[in-house]
């Protein structure tokens, strides 16, 4: 019975440690998927930045091309 006991413990205590190891990977993992959230949240945020800034040149270059010629 000392045996299975003994057994049982040192289980017990393997068990323990690996759920330590996933708990540590676990946080790891999430650390790296905020960090990538974040990445792409700033990504779309320059799209947008540069979509506007293409808007606006667009814009500029229509109002400042010479209306075209009337038909005779």
């Amino acid at each position: 019975m000392a045996l299975e006991l003994s057994y049982l413990r040192a289980e017990r205590d393997r068990t323990k440690e690996q759920l330590r190891e996933l708990e540590v990977e676990s946080r790891k993992l999430e650390a790296e998927v905020k960090n990538l959230r974040q990445r792409e949240v700033q990504t779309k945020r320059e799209i947008d930045a540069l979509s506007a800034l293409i808007e606006i040149a667009e814009s500029r270059a229509q109002s400042s091309a010479p209306a075209p010629a009337a038909a005779p």
